[in-house]
């Protein structure tokens, strides 16, 4: 509950500033109101956690994560922003500049720039490299200290072009922590070389990530995209809430074995994690008033019947060892092929769990929450985020995908495993494209890498600069503050750092 202690701390507070005061400030209005109605059962389970809201807030004004179709206001222009549709690349930039600060988010910054080399590949034509590189480093550094937020996120497109070859050299130069990068990766339609050029900017500021188009295609369509960490998305779109549930926890609240867990406990937290969405879902749509008030939706560039939820789990390497322990089965996570096929028991339920129960105000995915594998927040101490292997116990490159890629198919609005590779990745660029054309082919959605050397440490989905981290306690973006709380109590600095030679195996090939 918010006191005015809190208020008076956010207003005296010298290590913020003035727009983190104010957004601060913001938050702790919003709790000062009720929260929307659930059960004593949903209220206990989340006062304790074992459910949790993303601390989103008490009274949802604006949905989490929002996706406007960007290429459209271009194309038409905006009444509400009193801009004519863009002609040129200095028009497209500009426009683009002005929507983003007129798009809100969870986060208070947007979260989605849109497909940046889609978007501008129509106004470059007759522009000479120089021109261009001129023009894009003017706006990439704007986007940096606009948005000091590393949650906000752009995609290239599947087709290497002169945009994003122009993009991934920008990231190389200017190192910056803006925007996160996804990268639509086709097994036919990406070349080696464009993915060569987005593997060695990833040997210099930890971006992009690089995602399998055709399976994001299958479950969202073609008009989808990655936005924030690594949650997919319907363009046009986006998620009311993301509401998790801690699979640790549930597992805590019991004495019994697999069977009674996933015949009794799981199924009840599961309610109530569905419980506590659904609550947040009709507040924002029918009593904020998101829908009927906002421009972005008078104007098209969001649609209501392009929204649903995402429904998100973490902790199922701690949830899977407990279980192993009470069996009396030796093995953990990731180690393990029983803990593995349990781990993979429990997703699958809860899998077909949520594809049955009714969510309102979810079109965009057939009246039902997308499940989710929530990659952690700061506060998350002892718990792993999402389906992933815990941090100091990974196993082998072969080994530790061939444990998690199982999962990735369903998990329709995202899921994701950070590698962690040394310099032996730097002197074979081309093996590390093997190993994510591999991953792929053996059913991963999402492939991350961090290089151990570089200045940026990959957090869950987002980056911090170590330069950064070391000016602390002041920090310019306010993700670098939920960064430094994960790598201290988290230890996400400390991930088993692998070696990739050229004679690396992908997992579709080992045996």
């Amino acid at each position: 509950m918010t006191s005015l202690e809190d208020i008076r701390s956010m207003v005296t507070n010298p290590k913020f500033t003035y727009r983190q005061r104010v957004a601060g400030l913001a938050n702790l209005a919003e709790n000062l109101l009720d929260p929307p109605a659930v059960r004593k059962q949903c209220s206990d389970a989340l006062s304790s956690r074992i459910i949790c809201d993303m601390y989103e807030g008490s009274a949802p004004y604006r949905p989490r994560y929002l996706l406007p179709d960007y290429k459209k206001v271009l194309v038409n222009g905006s009444k509400f922003l009193e801009l004519p549709p863009a002609k040129d690349l200095d028009d497209a930039l500009a426009f683009l500049l002005i929507m983003y600060s007129a798009t809100p988010s969870i986060t208070g910054y947007p979260v989605y720039f849109g497909d940046l080399d889609t978007l501008l590949l129509p106004y470059v034509e007759g522009i000479v490299d120089e021109e261009l590189y001129a023009k894009m480093k003017r706006f990439w550094i704007s986007l940096d200290r606009m948005f000091p937020d590393a949650f906000a996120h752009t995609n290239l497109s599947p087709v290497y072009n002169r945009v994003s070859k122009m993009i991934l050299k920008l990231e190389r130069e200017l190192l910056q922590v803006v925007p996160n990068i996804s990268l639509k990766v086709d097994p036919v339609l990406t070349s080696d070389e464009y993915i060569l050029d987005a593997v060695k900017t990833v040997f210099e500021c930890g971006k992009p990530h690089f995602i399998n188009d055709v399976m994001m295609q299958s479950d969202l369509g073609p008009d989808y995209a990655a936005v924030s960490c690594y949650n997919s998305l319907k363009i046009g779109g986006g998620s009311h809430t993301l509401v998790r549930i801690n699979l640790k926890a549930t597992v805590d609240a019991t004495e019994g074995g697999v069977e009674p867990f996933l015949a009794t406990t799981l199924p009840y937290y599961l309610d109530l994690t569905a419980e506590l969405m659904e609550s947040r879902i009709l507040y924002l749509v029918e009593e904020s008033h998101f829908f009927e008030s906002n421009w972005l939706i008078a104007e098209g560039l969001l649609e209501l019947d392009r929204f649903s939820a995402m429904f998100g789990i973490f902790g199922l390497a701690e949830a899977v060892n407990i279980l192993m322990a009470r069996e009396g089965s030796e093995g953990t996570y990731g180690h393990s092929s029983i803990a593995d096929d349990l781990g993979y028991r429990i997703t699958s339920f809860i899998s077909a769990w949520v594809a049955e129960r009714k969510m309102p105000y979810c079109k965009a995915n057939n009246g039902y929450a997308f499940l989710h594998s929530q990659s952690g927040i700061d506060l998350d101490i002892g718990v792993t985020a999402g389906t992933r292997i815990p941090i100091g116990t990974e196993p082998s490159l072969i080994s530790h995908l061939n444990t998690v890629a199982r999962h990735h198919h369903l998990f329709q609005s995202g899921i994701s495993d950070v590698l962690s590779f040394d310099d032996t990745a730097v002197k074979n660029p081309q093996a590390v494209v093997d190993v994510i054309r591999g991953a792929f082919k053996s059913g991963m959605r999402d492939f991350t890498f961090n290089l151990d050397s570089n200045d940026f440490i990959r957090i869950t989905g987002y980056l911090v600069r170590k330069s950064d981290l070391a000016k602390m306690p002041s920090a310019r973006h306010s993700s670098t503050y939920l960064g430094a709380g994960s790598v201290a109590d988290s230890h996400v600095d400390q991930r088993i750092v692998k070696r990739v030679t050229s004679a690396e195996s992908s997992p579709s090939t080992s045996s």
